[in-house]
């Protein structure tokens, strides 16, 4: 099989996933989550005539000419509407948030009044509507405030909430089902055996699938057996997963036995290597509904093609538009030789230069199996396949490295 561009991958990946169906969730457990549906105002806000200030409700009439001197019949504190009419000549003590009574048109501040026992003498005109909050000044019932596809931000719950809805449809979260293969894979902690070492993948992976709002079950490490990793797909089906990341043995070694336990299950397999470095051995399939992404065992290369290929997953699956880690614009720190025809993903540090414009220097050793460079990484610098050599002072792409 030819190796696959980056581009297409992810094309094939994406191409039947649509966002999961949709549960009503407290809106204290909506947040970042995307709608599944429109959402529109149960009330209007407010719900009144309200007032603004502290201070007189009145007649602006009564006030046009100043000072003036009207009777208090009464007071007013939010949430206690007065149920007398004001009439001419008269004025109600009102608190923000009070119902203005009815016969009455404008609200003067306090600042503005001097009280004398049950009359109020009136120092400033008012128009009428002044430090009055109009009857459906913010919305009214039936507006359609939250749109499907919006993904809820904390302004969006406080909306929501003073819409007057206790829930909202939101795409279901997607769950992500993780398991390492390798008959060499310890957890930490373990004491090594000649020929063995610490399984790190999974941990990276779990946490990537989380933050980005995806539910993760670590499936743990299955050995070199086909039995056993077959085991392990069948309880990612019995939990219901929506994808199966798999972590190593998925090239075609005599001991890389994913694909094959895999193909047993009845995996229809999308692709199978892609022009990418780090990440060559990448693959993906459908296991009936469940998204399978099988990334190599190298734990940079596990990392990057998470990054390039699951997120856009998860974040589809829930509804998400912004499927893509957005690239920026950098100035190259070092010299690049001219790439081949895989798609380059360079660990990078960045600094400022001169003129504030980021410095992204490509770290000398490029192993993907470097963790503690790509943990001090901050970027990765993007070399297009057969791209030409640069100069350092070059532009250059970059995508940060938030996670």
């Amino acid at each position: 099989m030819a190796l696959l561009p980056v581009g297409d991958a992810l094309s094939r990946i994406l191409q039947d996933a649509a966002p999961l169906p949709a549960e009503h969730v407290p809106l204290a457990e909506a947040g970042g989550r995307v709608l599944a549906a429109d959402v529109a105002a149960h009330i209007t806000q407010p719900p009144a005539d309200l007032s603004a200030m502290d201070g007189y409700a009145l007649r602006a009439d009564d006030v046009a000419s100043v000072p003036a001197t009207l009777k208090v019949i009464g007071e007013v504190a939010a949430g206690h509407p007065f149920a007398v009419q004001v009439a001419a000549g008269e004025a109600a003590r009102i608190f923000t948030g009070g119902v203005l009574p009815a016969g009455t048109d404008a609200v003067v501040i306090q600042e503005n009044t001097t009280r004398q026992g049950d009359v109020v003498v009136i120092n400033a005109s008012v128009a009428r509507g002044k430090n009055v909050r109009a009857c459906g000044l913010d919305f009214k019932q039936g507006d359609l405030l939250l749109p499907k596809g919006r993904r809820l931000t904390a302004r969006d719950l406080m909306l929501a909430a003073a819409m007057n809805h206790p829930t909202v449809p939101l795409h279901r979260v997607p769950k992500v089902a993780v398991l390492g293969t390798g008959d060499e894979l310890q957890l930490p902690g373990s004491e090594l055996s000649p020929g063995q070492v610490v399984y790190s993948n999974g941990f990276a992976l779990c946490a990537l699938a989380r933050q980005e709002g995806a539910a993760a079950v670590d499936l743990g490490i299955a050995p070199d057996r086909t039995d056993a990793i077959a085991g392990a797909v069948r309880r990612a089906r019995e939990i219901g997963a929506d994808i199966l990341v798999t972590a190593g043995g998925a090239s075609v070694g005599d001991h890389d036995l994913v694909q094959q336990s895999l193909a047993n299950e009845g995996l229809t397999l999308s692709f199978w290597k892609v022009a990418l470095r780090p990440g060559r051995p990448v693959m993906h399939g459908r296991l009936g509904g469940m998204h399978v992404l099988g990334v190599p065992g190298n734990p940079v290369s596990s990392y990057v093609c998470a990054l390039l290929f699951l997120v856009p997953l998860i974040r589809r699956l829930q509804g998400r538009t912004d499927l893509l880690a957005a690239s920026e614009s950098a100035v190259l720190g070092s010299d690049l030789p001219a790439n081949d025809e895989r798609m380059d993903f360079l660990r990078a540090t960045l600094s400022l230069g001169p003129d504030g414009v980021p410095v992204a220097t490509p770290m000398i050793v490029q192993d993907s199996s470097m963790m503690a460079a790509l943990a001090t990484a901050d970027c990765l610098l993007i070399r297009e396949a057969h791209a030409p050599a640069l100069s350092a002072g070059s532009q250059c792409p970059i995508v940060k490295l938030r996670f």
